[in-house]
């Protein structure tokens, strides 16, 4: 096994960088091999002793690639929920999907866990995007490491610099809105930090095909819906109770019984149409799938209707002819679902990150085209959700400009 010849490129580049700055972030789409490179990275430079954070899922596959390409320093891979129980006396970090430490205006707890322990420390960073909804998530991501390009020491003295403050009326209270940052203002100050790769340059000719399929859904979806609406408040026969008292909680109540599932205030669940899990059963019968869902009771719904043909652990999919089914939060980034057929999705996030990630879970260099169905309930929120979803997308592909380089 070889890497491939720009990942080698790559990871000289970013080993002088590493060495020069203390930081290089490697924005490199998906499929392009970013854990590869980081690795090589990382011999390049002459690390000892690495510590690699990253999600749960991503872990074994991190492994792996660690293992067959037989590199001689020291590796912990963890996933970061676990990452308070391995401080260790490591020489060198790799932030695998660095964005998730872009939460502004302040950081989130893992962004100030890896300042308070690793930030003395060499970092390497790892991104397909690096600001998928707002160019103020690039300022946190840095201000991790005591090397950050960024002279200001809170977020609000950098927006005071770099970012449109304006501010946003909510009915309750007037609140300041940060998200738009000017791009333009800083890009010299972190270009000397990123490296960029995209999957064109990669050579891979894949195409995502996008197809949008509408479900009818029972009659008591619909009633329900209108019924929340209308008094904002349900109560079931067994006396559970289903609230939506603010426009947002109308919305995520809105969101979950469109698919045919509802959480109650109780924090219970209930699976109440199996329209969609029935769809697909039905529609994709010679398939494999690797399906997207939003919310937990959703699983519940696709196993009451696949059964033991469902999974949702990675190594029995890619080893059987099962299907898998795995929540777009999770399995959007870190993992392949080559082994599919097709991508579906049950439901859709707000997220156009976790859009932009999720639908290339089928790309390979090989892979031609990528089919994607969206299940979206007829008359329902899903498709205006996923309008807005496509509004962002601009933030994701902007990284990827030559302007940038």
């Amino acid at each position: 096994m070889e890497l491939r010849p720009y990942q080698v490129d790559i990871s000289k580049e970013a080993s002088d960088t590493l060495k020069a700055l203390k930081i290089v972030y490697l924005s490199m789409e998906v499929r392009t091999g970013k854990t590869l490179t980081a690795l090589n990275t990382c011999k390049l430079y002459g690390a000892v002793n690495v510590l690699f954070l990253t999600k749960k899922r991503a872990i074994k596959s991190i492994e792996d690639d660690y293992n067959n390409f037989g590199f001689s320093f020291k590796l912990t891979v963890i996933n970061n929920e676990s990452a308070h129980k391995f401080i260790g006396d490591y020489d060198l970090v790799i932030s695998d999907e660095h964005h998730r430490n872009g939460a502004f205006p302040k950081p989130n707890k893992m962004t100030r866990f890896i300042k308070d322990n690793y930030s003395h420390l060499p970092m390497i960073f790892l991104s397909g995007t690096p600001h998928p909804e707002s160019y103020s998530q690039i300022y946190h991501q840095f201000w991790c490491s005591k090397y950050s390009p960024f002279t200001e020491k809170s977020f609000y003295k950098w927006a005071k610099v770099f970012v449109n403050i304006k501010e946003r009326h909510l009915g309750y209270a007037v609140v300041k809105d940060y998200s738009e940052a000017m791009y333009s203002e800083f890009k010299h100050i972190v270009k000397p930090y990123m490296i960029t790769f995209t999957q064109a340059e990669a050579g891979f000719e894949t195409k995502v095909i996008e197809n949008i399929i509408k479900v009818k859904m029972l009659p008591i979806t619909y009633q329900l819906a209108r019924k929340l609406q209308k008094d904002k408040f349900i109560i079931a026969q067994d006396k559970r109770e289903i609230m939506a008292d603010t426009a947002v909680k109308e919305m995520q109540k809105l969101h979950q019984i469109y698919s045919g599932t509802v959480l109650f205030e109780d924090g219970s669940s209930r699976v109440f149409d199996l329209s969609k899990a029935e769809y697909m059963k039905c529609n994709f019968k010679s398939s494999k799938l690797g399906i997207f869902y939003k919310f937990k009771a959703e699983y519940q719904a696709l196993k009451q209707v696949y059964g033991d043909s469902l999974t949702n652990d990675l190594e029995e999919f890619n080893n059987t002819d099962k299907h898998i089914a795995v929540q777009i939060v999770s399995g959007s980034e870190g993992i392949s679902l080559k082994a599919a057929d097709f991508l579906v999705y049950y439901n859709i996030d707000f997220s156009s990150k976790n859009y932009w990630q999720s639908r290339d879970r089928l790309t390979t260099m090989q892979r031609k085209s990528n089919d994607v169905y969206w299940m979206f309930s007829e008359d329902g929120i899903e498709e205006k959700i996923y309008k807005k979803v496509l509004d962002k997308k601009s933030y994701t592909l902007s990284v990827f400009k030559k302007d940038f380089k």
